[in-house]
């Protein structure tokens, strides 16, 4: 018999086991989707429509054409006004508002005399995302509406500041000029999701197995123990390919995900990334004692540092260099990477070539551990 009728046969083993347990099945196929729709409906990057009070002390035309371009735009949206200073530790308190602009009387007074009007905007800083991008935007709004009134008011003394040189920046942003969080968010949310499926339900599936006692009636068969790992994981590859292919659709699908790089890359990248997540399931296989140090290793190993420690929600370049080389431990960290560059950057092999090759090299050893380790626990 040769080692492709064994593997064979072990593989049908594992998928006539699979098809038999209809729960994990569902959970391995239905589960992803739901997944990815969730999180990319719900985690979003986008600051707008940030709950804003307005205290005007000064109440004249130009305070409340002042009020009027903070109604107009879209990041901030008005829930209220307010006459005193004291509206401001209320709304805070209540959290009725993260952002308060306080116009100060004499507002309208000093602009028609050619002064510089001071307003003041306080920031809740119990969200800080949206106190830093509120402060980016009010500091922006108020130099346009600043600019404009100056305009306006050199206008009406007859003299001219247009001629003057005036700065007019502009901005482009590549790979994402909208600067979409579904754009962002998507191809590291399926590394993640892949990540996850690929390594706990193979390292649950497989101690399982163990406790039920049927892994001891492979223990004397004649199969050698690479023949029997590429047979238990060979249903868990093709399940993790079907997942990967249907949430690659339904990013592109139902959230416009551009895909602008080589398929043969990201395929070739999702190959040796799902043999790095089957790996470490094997290895949390073959050191769990029961299904419950599986399920708490395996989220331990595949969904926090998916989260954390792969560029998926943090910049990388963001975490002390120590956190940074500690990551370099995670295949999802080479893997999002890739996802990214195929995805958003248009990128091929010879920009991701460094990442293949650490996923690569990262398979070989964490398969050969694999091995050597269940062949220990068998002896």
């Amino acid at each position: 018999m040769t080692s492709f009728t064994r593997i064979s046969a072990m593989t049908r083993k594992e998928f006539i086991h699979l098809l038999r347990d209809r729960r994990t099945l569902a959970v391995v196929l239905v589960m992803p989707v739901l997944q990815m729709l969730l999180f990319a409906y719900a985690i979003s990057f986008d600051v707008k429509n940030v709950s804003t009070v307005i205290i005007d002390t000064d109440q004249t035309p130009a305070s409340q054409a002042y009020v009027r371009s903070y109604a107009s735009s879209d990041f901030f949206r008005l829930v209220g006004t307010a006459n005193d200073l004291g509206a401001v530790d209320r709304v805070f308190d209540h959290n009725q508002a993260r952002i308060a602009v306080v116009v100060p009387s004499g507002f309208g007074r000093q602009l028609a005399a050619g002064e510089r009007a001071t307003v003041a905007v306080y920031l809740d800083g119990s969200e800080p995302t949206a106190a830093r991008v509120g402060q980016a935007f009010s500091t922006a709004l108020n130099q346009v509406y600043g600019q404009r009134v100056t305009i306006e008011w050199a206008d009406a003394q007859g003299l001219d500041v247009t001629a003057a040189g005036q700065l007019e920046p502009r901005v482009r942003t590549w790979y994402n000029p909208e600067k979409r969080s579904s754009d962002f968010l998507i191809p590291g949310l399926m590394v993640v999701i892949i990540m996850v499926v690929a390594l706990q339900q193979t390292a649950v599936s497989l101690v399982r197995e163990r406790e039920q006692g049927t892994d001891e009636q492979l223990a004397i068969s004649p199969m050698k123990r690479w023949e029997m790992m590429v047979g238990k994981v060979a249903p868990w590859t093709l399940l993790a390919f079907l997942d990967l292919a249907v949430i690659t659709a339904v990013g592109i699908w139902f959230f416009d995900l551009p895909l602008r790089g080589s398929v043969t890359v990201l395929m070739l990248g999702a190959a040796l990334f799902v043999f790095c997540a089957l790996g470490l399931g094997l290895v949390i296989s073959a050191v769990a004692p029961s299904l419950e140090t599986a399920n708490m290793l395996g989220l331990l190993l595949s969904l926090l540092p998916a989260f954390i420690l792969s560029g998926f929600a943090f910049p990388l370049g963001s975490i002390p260099e120590w956190l940074q080389v500690i990551s370099c431990a995670f295949p999802a960290r080479f893997m999002v990477t890739i996802s990214r560059g195929v995805f958003l950057k248009g990128a091929g092999f010879d920009e991701l070539w460094p990442q293949l090759a650490a996923l690569g090299a990262y398979a070989v050893v964490v398969l050969t551990i694999a091995v050597l380790l269940d062949g220990r626990r068998r002896r």
